[in-house]
């Protein structure tokens, strides 16, 4: 296997060109080659903690944390939440949650589908992708397995790291209906080719190999597809990035860069990375689980504070809940709010919604544009056409377990939920900037 973490993402990122948008795109497109799965990301970001002088906490022992300490706590290996905490923290915290996971296609129990010519993967969609991009392009398989070593359970990142599987389209020959509009249906268009009858290795095998294990240790596995398209830098003057997987590494790519960046010398700083949001964050790992909460309580009472104070310090709080945003369709601009319709390269998206789907009020949305304005970063606004119902994040959810003023914001992109997604390459420094100045 190569080394998961290439050179340029172990660099001490302190102090990197934050406002150098090309280098911070590419830096991006680095993170996002080692994040194939939501497990992989939280890894990716677990070793830049680690290396950064933070520590490991684990949610079933004991927390002893100290003023001017840095801490981290993972849960499922998925999600992820660090923090730092000041002399003299009693001045609230300060919170950026986005999330690390995206649409794609989850491998199911006993995979393999063989018939007298092909061996195929038997999968079921993972949150609201748009299908058709995962046709006709080179595909892996990354994740997690669950082995037994030595009487224990343990888990184990895995990816073949090699085009595996594709999934093929129907000829236009065959299928005159291709360019007028197609209903797809997972279980009969999308499932994707392995091998061919006669080929001896099963994918149970293919994973255990990569991973190093015996095929019968292998009790259980969280695997996905992934596109392995690689992204890229384009445009005259590299003002856009397409990538896999922007919605939503891109946010916590810039949000932690800007967490490990700030001095955080007056709050509690938290940068937490949630999964399952394009699931609706109702699971263990989520947003909507009791994982923000607890960690937030158990710092305040590990540092002595009282339950009332506590509470109060919660009160003073501040949370950014950061996921890309829709931005102005260059072929279909009727599909966009007549007046907020954010461009890419023009700033960073304020989202609102009067059915609070996003967290976003008068208060949070007057603190980030202070905040903004301050930081000499450029801020839009984002609202669906009030006949065209948009999707939800992880703001209102988390708040629903620990409430605290929050705004949803996000970047704009194109192709939201795309195999291979477009954004601006000066948003994404726009987004350093504020997050490193919402941690100052």
């Amino acid at each position: 296997h190569r080394d998961l973490y290439s050179e340029n993402i172990r660099e001490d990122i302190k102090g990197a060109d934050f406002m150098n948008s090309k280098t911070t795109s590419e830096k991006l497109i680095q993170f996002i080659e080692n994040s194939p799965s939501a497990f992989h990301t939280v890894e990716t970001i677990k070793f830049l903690l680690l290396k950064n002088n933070f520590s490991e906490l684990c949610e079933n022992k004991h927390w002893h944390t100290t003023a001017g300490g840095n801490y981290f706590v993972t849960r499922n290996n998925s999600s992820l939440i660090a923090f730092s905490i000041p002399e003299n923290p009693l001045a609230g915290m300060r919170i950026i949650a986005s999330h690390s996971d995206s649409p794609t296609f989850k491998i199911k129990e006993n995979p393999e589908l063989r018939d007298a010519a092909y061996v195929r993967l038997n999968v079921e969609g993972y949150g609201g992708m748009i299908m058709s991009t995962w046709l006709d392009r080179p595909l892996s398989a990354a994740g997690r397995i669950i082995v037994s070593e030595n009487g224990k359970l343990v888990s184990k990142l895995v990816n073949l790291d090699r085009t595996t599987l594709v999934i093929p389209s129907v000829a236009i020959h065959m299928d005159r209906t291709a360019n007028g509009g197609h209903a797809w249906n997972i279980q009969q268009d999308l499932l994707p080719l392995y091998g061919t009858a006669d080929d001896s290795l099963s994918f149970i095998d293919a994973v255990a190999a990569a991973a190093q294990v015996a095929p019968e240790n292998i009790l259980g596995h969280d695997l996905y597809l992934y596109s392995r398209i690689e992204g890229t830098l384009w445009g005259e003057r590299h003002e856009f990035i397409s990538s896999a997987r922007l919605d939503d590494l891109q946010c916590a790519f810039a949000a932690f860069r800007g967490f490990t960046a700030g001095k955080k010398e007056k709050h509690i700083c938290v940068y937490a990375l949630f999964d399952n949001e394009e699931v609706g964050s109702a699971t263990n790992q989520g947003a909507g689980a009791t994982f923000l909460k607890n960690t937030l309580t158990r710092i305040s009472r590990s540092l002595g504070y009282s339950y009332d104070e506590t509470q109060a310090m919660i009160a003073r709080s501040f949370m950014i809940s950061a996921d890309n945003s829709h931005a102005l369709h260059p072929n279909h601009g009727e599909y966009a709010d007549p007046v907020n319709a954010p461009r890419l390269n023009e700033g960073i998206v304020i989202k609102f919604n009067a059915q609070q789907k996003y967290a976003t009020d008068g208060f949070s949305a007057a603190f980030f544009r202070d905040l903004c304005r301050r930081a000499k970063v450029p801020t839009q606004t984002f609202t669906n056409r009030s006949d065209i119902p948009g999707g939800s994040t992880l703001g209102n959810i988390s708040n629903t377990k620990v409430s605290m003023p929050t705004v949803d914001i996000g970047l704009p992109q194109l192709a939201m939920h795309s195999s291979y997604e477009t954004a601006g390459t000066k948003d994404i420094a726009y987004l350093v900037t504020a997050c490193t100045a919402f941690f100052e």
